[in-house]
Order: structure tokens, then C-alpha cells, then sequence
């Protein structure tokens, strides 16, 4: 199956010389969710502008659906919703008209059931003729999403959608996704709240300076990227890690009452059995242990830490 969005070789250097991408590839397939992960300056948002058609790339390609977002750059942006960062639309028009205006200018048809049921499910209904100068943050935030999806769009983009929001706007936000997902909707979002991606998206891709680090499902992430923490609840306290332990560099915790080692989860010989074979030998006793798999954040502080040392 072909991607709905297949990105090659992007490129996008600003007047001023800045780069703010670096030949990006990426291709996002029909019905997922991906999750955009990157540091603040990474080309997130450059790189949704681009596909969205709000930003003009100095080079590469984007087909979405098969179109040319430049050369068919109408069939193309048709099928995209864009909630992008910042709140920007008509303060002195009413919910409804805004609502309503945004679905026309893809030329869709008049559908008042579909709007209403949209500004229902974002809880908006009893807000739909206040003018969106007396919304409050929130409010005003839930408005730019209806407008993304006015005209029900194939694709959706969300960049950073639940920053700064309440809990119950976030909690009908990622609803309304599940819903849309299920319809085969393609969802592609920034967010940093990474908890957020590591429940939600199907497959990540990281991007650092410019340039895609890595794309892989999320799961698949996880388990060859990520690493578990073995926490030794110890019998007595130690004051430092003794020396027969150096060669699996531990480290204390909790006043000398916790030994803390990390270890790879994909590597051939992780290191515990034998760790705990020289504790035994040497008279180091503990009286509880657990272990903690790495989540998606500390897998991404990792991914960006190896490229900025590379």
C-alpha cells in the first residue's frame, strides 16, 4: 500500500541562512498515528508547514495521497487538518460562522448535522454563538480544532495540541483522535508530553537539527532501543559502591540504601546474574529488587544526546 504522505529529500533553508531541514525522508501510512518527537529548534513545525502548504521548501518532494502538494496543491491540502500552535482566527466572529466559513473554503458542501455533531463532541455546542473574543484559552483552542476538521480531512496534524490546556480539553481531544483513527483517519502529532505519544502513536520519528533520526513503531522502539533499571533495595546501607562491583559501574540511591544498575535489554549477556553472584560473594545482601523499562522519553533524551555527540 502506498503512504498517504511520502516525503523525499526536504530541504528548507531560510533567508537568513538558517537550515532548518537537511534532505528529510519520511513516509506516513494510511490510518496511523505518528508521533513527530524532536527538541524545540528541531524542524518539527518547518516540517508540517511544508506538507500543509503554509511554509515553501527550497528542495524535495511531497506527494499526499498521490498529489503534488505544490503542483497540485488544492487536491493536496484538501485532504489535510492543520491545528497548528498558535491560536489565530477571527476574534469578533461568532463559533459556528468561523466553523462554518473554514469547511467552505475547501469547497465542501453545507452539512450543519456534521458541524453540530463535531462542535458537540469538542464541547462547543453551547458556545456556538459566542463570539470567540469572550472564549476563554481553552475554549479557543477546541475552536481551532473543530475548524481543522470541518471538512473532514483524510489527514490530521497536531502540533503541540494539548500544551497549555486543561485535563478535561486533553481527555476529549485524544477521544475525538481515537474516534477519528478508527475511521481511517492518518494522525500526525507533536506533542511534549511524550506519555502522550507513548500511549497514542503507532510509530515515532525523531528529528534532531534538521534531520530524521530515527522512525520505527513504538513498541519496536522500546524493546531495541530501550534499557531496564535493576533497583537493589540493600540489607545495610553503603557509604560507596565497592570496588568488586566497578566493572558493572552501579551507582547508590536513597542514602546507600538502593544500588542501581542499568543494562541494555537487546544486549547478549546482561550482566545481572552475574552481579548478583559477586554481591553474594563479596557480603552484600539486599532484601528486595525490581526492575523499570526505559519509557519513550528516556529513550528520546537518549536518541538526541548520541547525535549531539556524534
Amino acid at each position: 500500500m502506498d503512504p498517504i504522505i511520502d516525503i523525499r529529500g526536504l530541504t528548507k533553508t531560510y533567508a537568513g541562512g538558517f537550515t532548518a531541514l537537511k534532505g528529510v525522508d519520511l513516509s506516513v501510512k494510511k490510518g496511523e498515528i505518528l508521533a513527530l518527537l524532536g527538541p524545540n529548534g528541531a524542524g518539527k513545525t518547518t516540517l508540517i508547514g511544508i506538507v500543509c502548504g503554509t511554509v515553501t521548501p527550497s528542495g524535495g518532494t511531497v506527494l499526499v495521497d498521490g498529489h503534488d502538494h505544490r503542483k497540485e496543491w488544492r487536491a493536496a491540502r484538501s485532504r489535510i487538518g492543520l491545528v497548528p500552535q498558535e491560536l489565530s482566527t477571527d476574534a469578533f466572529e461568532s463559533v459556528w460562522s468561523a466553523v462554518r466559513f473554514s469547511r467552505g473554503l475547501f469547497g465542501r458542501p453545507r452539512d450543519d448535522a456534521f458541524l453540530e455533531q463535531l462542535l458537540r463532541d469538542l464541547t462547543l455546542w453551547d458556545k456556538r454563538k459566542a463570539k470567540i473574543l469572550e472564549l476563554s484559552g481553552g475554549m479557543k483552542r477546541r475552536v481551532m480544532i473543530a475548524k481543522a476538521l470541518s471538512h473532514d480531512p483524510d489527514i490530521l496534524f497536531l502540533d503541540e495540541p494539548t500544551a497549555g490546556v486543561d485535563v478535561e480539553l486533553r481527555r476529549d481531544m485524544w477521544e475525538m483522535v481515537h474516534k477519528m483513527r478508527a475511521r481511517g483517519v492518518t494522525i500526525v502529532l507533536t506533542t511534549h508530553y511524550i506519555e502522550e505519544a507513548e500511549e497514542m502513536a503507532d510509530r515515532v520519528a525523531v528529528i534532531r537539527s534538521g534531520e530524521i533520526v530515527v522512525v520505527d513503531e513504538t513498541r519496536s522502539l522500546m524493546r531495541q532501543l530501550g534499557r531496564k533499571t535493576l533497583t537493589l533495595n540493600l540489607t545495610e546501607p553503603l557509604s560507596e559502591v565497592p570496588p568488586d562491583l566497578a566493572e558493572w559501574a552501579p551507582r547508590l540511591a536513597d542514602g546507600g540504601h538502593e544500588l542501581i544498575y542499568e543494562f541494555d535489554t537487546k544486549a547478549e549477556h546482561t550482566g545481572v546474574p552475574s552481579l548478583l553472584r559477586r554481591m553474594t560473594d563479596i557480603g552484600v545482601g539486599f532484601k528486595d529488587l525490581g526492575t523499570r523499562q526505559s519509557s519513550l522519553e528516556d529513550i528520546f533524551v537518549d536518541l538526541v544526546h548520541k547525535r549531539e555527540d556524534a
